[in-house]
């Protein structure tokens, strides 16, 4: 069986279907010799004779009749799978499997999966939350969204949004320690690390004269999550710098103070990242619709 060519499968199909060696190559779009030669190459192949042909008819041979039947078969089943990709290529299906930070994937991601899963009811969502840089392949991740700046890699991305670095403090920590009126005088202050940063105590401020300021800030705490040093912030252990996205309800309600005003820090950006040039269609789906609602927030 391993030297047979399954393709003759298919035409041997067509030819009985058709009824004549004429019919058959005209609805395989080649000739009657080349049907012919297909047939003799697969009877060489199986060691059986499966049709008797004569100047006026052709008939199967006992043989012919039961390997038609499985034949038969075998070439619906063929097309049936066929059709079945290229449904899973047209119209979102199956399990989409996403990661995301704890920062966002909660409050961003889970409501874009749940509004992802009402419109494609034949896709199941399954949300991955951590603050680990997880292995899409190794994991079987369909997508991973994330946020501040990629790194080089064979990943594939697409940005879906930007968002503000805002150095904060807790009122209560100001009203001990006083607010910085540089960048310089961060470096007297309790700093709260985000760890997940490739430099979480080292920043670089812009004033409005374009002039960058370097600074080398003195952790008193790290955390390896937005969220944990959000919390560390609010309760005045010191100051750092979070997302706009965590803390703007907290600036407006006056639990936060946004510093030194007069001065940037570089954007950030939120990614979809996913493995392959070629991302199927319920993931570019689904980056749809994220930059849909993040460009309506």
């Amino acid at each position: 069986m391993a030297e047979v060519n399954l393709n003759r499968l298919a035409i041997f199909v067509t030819l009985v279907r058709a009824g004549s060696f004429t019919a058959a190559a005209e609805q395989l779009g080649t000739t009657k010799a080349m049907v012919s030669q297909h047939l003799a190459r697969l009877e060489d192949e199986l060691g059986v004779q499966l049709l008797v042909r004569s100047t006026r008819r052709m008939s199967l041979t006992d043989a012919g009749e039961r390997f038609h039947e499985d034949c038969v078969r075998i070439v619906a089943d063929a097309e049936a799978a066929i059709a079945q990709v290229g449904e899973c290529r047209d119209s979102p299906m199956g399990v989409l499997r996403v990661a995301a930070a704890e920062d966002h994937g909660p409050s961003i991601v889970a409501p874009a999966l749940a509004e992802f899963a009402r419109h494609y009811p034949r896709v199941r969502v399954d949300l991955v939350i951590g603050d680990r840089l997880v292995d899409l392949i190794a994991e079987r991740i369909d997508l991973s969204i994330r946020i501040g700046w990629l790194r080089d890699s064979s990943l594939r991305a697409a940005k879906l949004a930007g968002f503000r670095q805002c150095l904060v403090a807790a009122p209560d920590y100001l009203a001990r320690h006083g607010a910085p009126r540089v960048p310089a005088d961060l470096a007297e202050h309790a700093w709260i690390a985000l760890t997940v940063l490739s430099s979480p105590t080292r920043w670089t401020f812009t004033d409005e004269s374009g002039a960058d300021h370097s600074v080398q800030a003195r952790p008193v705490a790290s955390a390896n999550g937005t969220l944990a040093a959000h919390a560390f912030v609010l309760a005045g252990l010191g100051v750092s710098v979070l997302p706009d996205y965590v803390v703007e309800d907290d600036l407006a309600n006056g639990r936060l103070v946004a510093l030194l005003p007069g001065h940037e820090l570089p954007d950030g950006g939120v990614y979809a990242v996913y493995p392959g040039k070629h991302p199927p269609v319920k993931v570019r789906a689904f980056i749809d619709l994220l930059k849909q609602r993040l460009g309506r927030s």
